[in-house]
C-alpha cells in the first residue's frame, strides 16, 4: 500500500484537502483526530499530562483545555518536548493499528508535524499543503479566535515554509480557491493510483 503523508503549517488547509481525498474514496487517517482521542477523560495520556503540567490544563468538565495547554507549551520548547514524549508514541501506535486494517491501493495520513517530529518512516511520499504565512495567520485567527502573537508562536515552533516545501514530493497550493485545490487533489489521486499499481 502506498502511504501519503499529508502535512502543512497551521491554517494551511490540511483538513480541507483531506476531506477532498476522502470524497474520492481514499482512506484518510488523521493524526489530529487520534491526538484528540488519546487525551479524552479516562485515557492514560490525560493522566500523564495532568501529572506533568498540573490540573490547571483541565477544564471544569474534566476535559483537556487544549488552548490553555497550547499557551503553556508554546512558551517553552522544553515543555513542548515533554508533551510530545507523552503523546507521540500513543498517536503513532494508534496510527499503525489503523494502517494495518486497511486493504487499499493507497491511503493518506494527515500528520501536522510530519517533518518536525521525524515521522517520515510512516510514509512513502510527502504531500505539503502550502499557503503564504500571512494567510496562515489570518485563517488560524479566524478559526481559533487566537491572537496574532499566539499564531506567530506556533509558526516559530513549526518548520519554516521553505524547508517544508524543500522536503515535499508533491505540493498543493491552497491559496487560489477551493476549486483549484479540488482539481489538484483529483490530479494527485490519479498519480497516486498509478504509482500504487506500478509498485505492488
Amino acid at each position: 500500500m502506498l502511504v501519503i503523508g499529508l502535512t502543512g503549517g497551521i491554517g494551511s488547509g490540511k483538513s480541507t484537502v483531506a476531506e477532498m481525498f476522502a470524497a474520492l474514496g481514499v482512506p484518510v487517517i488523521d493524526m489530529d483526530h487520534i491526538a484528540r482521542h488519546v487525551v479524552e477523560p479516562g485515557q492514560p495520556a490525560l493522566t500523564q499530562i495532568t501529572h506533568e503540567f498540573g490540573t490547571n490544563v483541565l477544564g471544569a468538565d474534566g476535559h483537556l483545555n487544549r488552548r490553555r495547554l497550547r499557551e503553556l507549551i508554546f512558551d517553552s520548547a522544553e515543555k513542548r518536548r515533554r508533551l510530545e514524549a507523552i503523546l507521540h508514541p500513543l498517536i503513532r501506535q494508534e496510527t499503525e493499528r489503523q494502517l494495518a486494517k486497511l486493504d487499499t491501493a493507497y491511503c493518506v495520513i494527515v500528520i501536522p508535524l510530519l517533518l518536525e517530529a521525524n515521522q517520515r518512516s510512516l510514509v512513502d511520499r510527502i504531500l505539503v499543503v502550502d499557503v503564504p504565512e500571512t494567510l496562515q495567520i489570518t485563517r488560524t485567527m479566524q478559526r481559533d479566535g487566537a491572537s496574532t502573537e499566539e499564531v506567530q508562536k506556533i509558526l516559530v515552533a513549526q518548520m519554516d515554509r521553505n524547508s517544508r516545501l524543500a522536503a515535499a514530493d508533491d505540493v498543493i497550493d491552497n491559496s487560489a480557491g477551493l476549486e483549484k485545490t479540488r482539481i489538484r487533489v483529483a490530479e494527485l489521486d490519479q498519480q497516486y493510483r498509478c504509482l500504487a499499481s506500478s509498485n505492488p
